[in-house]
C-alpha cells in the first residue's frame, strides 16, 4: 500500500492518502480545502488516480477538499451513510468495506464527537492502522460539546471499538497540535490521560463536560459547507475565501 500522511497547519488537521500499488487507485481520508492542490500535485507526481475522498465526519474547524477534489479530478465523495448527504455519492456502513483498488477499508461507527463519526481500519498485509478522526487522539480524544456529541458514547465507542482493536494496531488521528504523528492502541490505553487508569464513565463524562473549550472559529461557516460537502457558504469570511475563490464560481 502506498500511503501518505498529510498536514494542514491552520486546523492541524491531518489528511491520509491511501493508494493500491498495483492499480493506482487511491482514496484521501479527510481532505482539507486548503491543501487540494498540494494534493493534486501529490498525486500527480505518484502517478495516481484519486477515486474517492473519505470524511470521518462533518467537520467543524475546516471545510473538506471532497467536492472540489471531485470536481478536478472526478473522484467520488464518501462518508457515513447516517449523515444522509445528498452531495455523497459512497454511504459508508460499519461491517461494509471499501474497496480502493486492493485495499479494503472497513468502517466503524463510533458515535460521540458527532452523532454519525466513522473511523476507518486499513490492514496493510503489516500493519492494522486505524484513522481515527476526532474519536482518539494522540493523549486526547475529541470534544462532545456541539454537533450532537456525546461524552458517554465517545467513552463506549472509544472503549468497545477501538480497545477491542489489537494492541498493535496503529492509530493516526484527524488532528495534532503538538507535532506527533501516530499512536497506538496500546499506547493510548496506557497513557491517554483522560483514558487511563480503567477511567469510569462517570469520570470521564464529568471531565470532558468540564473542559470549557473556545467555540470553533470557523463552526459556523464549516458545518453548513461540509454538510454540502465542502461547498463554500456565503459567510466564509473574505481573509478566508482564497481556496474557495479558485473554484466555487463554476
Amino acid at each position: 500500500m502506498i500511503f501518505r500522511q498529510l498536514f494542514e497547519p491552520d486546523s492541524c488537521t491531518y489528511s491520509y492518502l491511501l493508494a493500491c500499488p498495483d492499480t493506482g487507485a487511491c482514496a484521501i481520508i479527510d481532505p482539507v480545502i486548503d491543501t487540494v492542490e498540494r494534493d493534486i500535485q501529490i498525486l500527480q507526481s505518484l502517478g495516481l488516480t484519486l477515486t474517492h475522498t473519505i470524511d470521518t465526519h462533518i467537520h467543524a474547524d475546516h471545510l473538506t477538499g471532497a467536492l472540489k477534489l471531485k470536481r478536478l479530478t472526478g473522484s467520488r465523495i464518501c462518508g457515513p451513510a447516517m449523515d444522509r448527504l445528498p452531495c455523497a455519492d459512497i454511504g459508508l456502513r460499519e461491517g461494509e468495506p471499501l474497496g480502493i483498488g486492493s485495499i479494503e477499508l472497513w468502517p466503524l461507527f463510533t458515535p460521540g464527537h458527532t452523532a454519525s463519526h466513522h473511523c476507518y481500519r486499513v490492514n496493510d498485509g503489516t500493519h492494522v492502522l486505524l484513522f481515527s478522526g476526532d474519536t482518539l487522539l494522540i493523549d486526547a480524544c475529541g470534544r462532545t460539546d456541539f454537533q450532537g456529541g456525546d461524552a458517554a458514547a465517545l467513552y463506549r465507542s472509544i472503549h468497545d471499538k477501538l480497545f477491542t482493536l489489537p494492541d498493535e494496531t496503529l492509530v493516526y488521528p484527524g488532528h495534532d497540535y503538538e507535532g506527533r504523528f501516530v499512536s497506538s492502541i496500546a499506547q493510548e490505553k496506557a497513557r491517554n490521560p483522560r483514558l487511563k487508569d480503567n477511567q469510569s464513565l462517570e469520570a470521564f463524562v464529568a471531565l470532558m463536560n468540564g473542559l470549557e473549550l473556545p467555540y470553533p472559529r470557523k463552526m459556523d461557516f464549516a458545518v453548513p459547507g461540509n454538510q454540502q460537502c465542502g461547498q463554500c457558504p456565503p459567510n466564509v469570511p473574505e481573509a478566508l475565501r482564497g481556496p474557495c475563490e479558485r473554484w466555487d464560481q463554476g
